[in-house]
């Protein structure tokens, strides 16, 4: 049976993932909204209070929760370090607040409140025991008297005086019983909801980041010859100096040689063709092992050191299937599916076909063994140094062995990241991202039109996704050449590549091949042509275009600026024309307008309508927008202005407001 003195109902609080289930996600500085329906029977006043604290501290910190109205509450609080931070709520019947209501309706009503006043002077009391005063009316022996304690002392003789009965009066109305009732409140019968709910506050990298792919056996400066983790190491300063944080690596394991793909995924290799790098394992190891051509152990981490010198951190590709020469094979026959005749089957994923790999088979009776066996490959990486790992099709693998790995190493190392590379069915990336995935590849890659766009950033933004779904957005990657980019114009790639790096604090680059604007598809396919998924490639290193120094002066302007630093800070901007985008995002005394021509063929003009009533701007009032791409100061007034931008010059503003 549940406790009759409590009236208060507290439910419908936002956020809150499937009833707790889930924690929400937060960076340091994050500040985390709290909203509730808190209700009780009858006329009384309410007060609520919000309260929070890091996991494992002793005390909670509190915070008074707002009417917003409807008997919707809200309140607030700034999440400070990593680790685990915990909330609730609390709501009780103010009988302080109800008591001075009363008060205000009878005294306009005309009535006479001493017998009011001599309640109020009980609940007097109460504060004044809160405040540390002695309700008798004496002082403590030897004890200071605070102000507060002298104040409530004097308001409770007040109310107790007949001959005092106007001043009386005037001070139960007042502002100063107000103040009090507030300072010292009256928690009797509180209803606490019934779940303490989680944040998840992982480091900062997870909020903003700048990614950039490379093969390390396409880093070579010298066409024919096989790259290496020095060949890496003498990219770094470029690399870093565009501007990129993360240095994303596919598997680089050794690469087995049974059923070896050659180019263009051909069924037949030739001689000294090295493979797919995702069919991973052969005699010299499996996923804890290094392919041989690029380096050793020491090598790879003596990488991740010099990257570490340069700001930028190397991530790795967790794939969890295998060559049939891997290790596991041998030793693990039951970690893979048989077909009838006893031979395991080859992936698939109809009508593409990998007979070069074996999918591991999660639903093996020896399932704990090999979740720990998967452990223990992301703690040997971990010991290397790796503190970031994308994961390759998480989503055909086991939501419950996400949750336990993902929680199982940040034990560990709990400043681990985790990219979850799931082009799939919404519910299933969304389930994914809940379950630990710090960041998450997106439906962007495929969304080119204004309307598209803004539909598809309003979802991520404004749902309930934005708690827990940080989106990566990426142009191109080494798999998917889509269509938007497959004929190679360059504006195209300046506007995908702009959106991308403005829309969303987390993005990435497939490093050379967008550089470069590679976009010969193979035919009929959203693919690359002579893709380096299969084959090793010449880049040249030294060639930059308009693209690359786009790349770089965006990349300083997203370190420069904090409204670029996170993603949920969006707002569209109203534009009478159906090409042109415009989004304000601000962080503080941080403000920009940006504007794109989705239209990458077509000089756009039109008014952009600026929500001037966010940024404290009065309608007659002329302001400064600094375009930092270009350096251009313009002069702007009021809610209405004019842009005009032309693809084949440049086909969009960042305009910094300076008033």
């Amino acid at each position: 049976m549940s406790n009759g003195q409590r009236r208060v109902v507290i439910e419908n609080v936002s956020p809150e993932l499937d009833g707790g289930r889930f924690p929400i996600k937060a960076v340091p500085g994050d500040v985390i909204a709290v909203e509730a329906d808190i209700f009780a029977d009858g006329h009384d006043y309410l007060s609520a209070r919000l309260l929070y604290k890091q996991a494992g501290d002793p005390a909670w910190i509190e915070a008074n929760m707002a009417l917003l109205g409807n008997d919707r509450w809200g309140a607030s609080f700034v999440v400070e370090r990593q680790g685990q931070c915990l909330y609730t709520i609390e709501g009780w019947v103010d009988h302080l607040a109800s008591w001075q209501h009363e008060i205000h309706l009878k005294v306009a009503d005309g009535q006479h409140i001493a017998s009011e006043l001599q309640a109020g002077a009980q609940y007097v009391d109460g504060m004044l025991h809160r405040a540390g005063g002695s309700p008798s009316g004496k002082p403590k022996k030897g004890a200071d008297e605070t102000p507060d304690v002298t104040a409530l002392r004097e308001m409770a003789a007040l109310f107790r005086d007949p001959a005092r009965y106007d001043e009386a009066v005037s001070v139960a109305e007042s502002d100063q019983f107000t103040f009090y009732a507030h300072r010292y409140p009256e928690r009797q019968h509180p209803t606490r909801y019934g779940r303490e709910l989680v944040v998840d506050i992982d480091r900062p990298r997870a909020g903003f980041s700048t990614w950039y792919c490379l093969f390390p056996r396409s880093a070579a400066r010298e066409e024919g010859t096989h790259g290496t983790f020095r060949n890496v190491e003498a990219l770094l300063p470029r690399i870093a100096g565009m501007g990129f944080d993360v240095l994303y690596l596919p598997p680089i394991h050794p690469i087995g040689l049974a059923h070896r793909k050659g180019k263009n995924n051909s069924v037949i290799c030739q001689a000294g063709e090295p493979g797919v790098p995702y069919g991973i394992g052969s005699a010299e190891g499996g996923h804890d092992a290094i392919h041989p051509e690029l380096g050793t152990v020491e090598d790879f981490k003596h990488l991740i050191a010099i990257a570490a010198n340069y700001g930028m951190e190397v991530a790795m590709d967790l794939a969890i299937q295998c060559s049939p020469d891997h290790p596991w094979a041998k030793e693990h026959p039951e970690w893979f599916k048989k077909r009838p005749d006893g031979s395991i089957q080859y992936a698939e994923n109809p009508p593409k076909k990998y007979q070069d790999i074996y999918p591991v088979y999660f639903e093996t009776d020896d399932w704990q063994n090999l979740w720990n066996e998967l452990k223990r490959v992301l703690l040997v990486w971990a010991s290397w140094g790796v503190r970031i790992v994308r994961v390759d099709n998480p989503h055909t693998k086991p939501f419950a062995f996400w949750e336990w790995v993902i929680a199982e190493v940040k034990k560990e190392f709990p400043d681990m990241l985790f990219l979850a590379e799931a082009f799939t069915k919404p519910k299933v990336m969304q389930q994914l991202a809940k379950g630990g995935f710090a960041q998450s590849y997106t439906y962007f890659t495929w969304r080119n039109t204004k309307a598209e766009l803004e539909e598809y950033m309003t979802e991520l933004t404004r749902s309930e996704m934005r708690h827990y779904f940080r989106p990566n957005f990426w142009p191109t990657t080494h798999d998917i050449n889509p269509p938007s980019l497959q004929t190679g114009h360059e504006p195209q790639y300046l506007i995908r590549y702009f959106l991308a790096a403005t829309l969303s604090s987390n993005y990435g680059i497939y490093g050379p091949s967008f550089e470069l604007m590679e976009h010969t598809p193979f035919p009929g396919k959203e693919e690359f042509l002579n893709s380096e998924k299969y084959e090793i490639r010449y880049w040249n290193w030294e060639k930059t275009n308009k693209l690359t120094y786009l790349i770089s002066l965006v990349n300083r302007i997203r370190k420069e600026n904090a409204a670029l630093q996170t993603t949920n800070n969006l707002t569209f901007c109203s534009v009478n024309d159906d090409a042109i985008m415009a989004y304000l995002k601000v962080s503080g005394a941080n403000k920009l307008v940006v504007v794109v021509n989705t239209d990458a063929y077509q000089r756009r003009a039109a008014m952009v309508q600026v929500p001037i009533w966010q940024l404290g701007i009065s309608p007659d009032q002329s302001y400064t927008v600094h375009d930092l791409l270009t350096g251009a100061y313009y002069t702007w007034k009021g809610e209405y202005n004019y842009v005009e931008l032309d693809p084949y010059v440049l086909p969009m503003h960042l305009l910094r407001i300076e008033l």
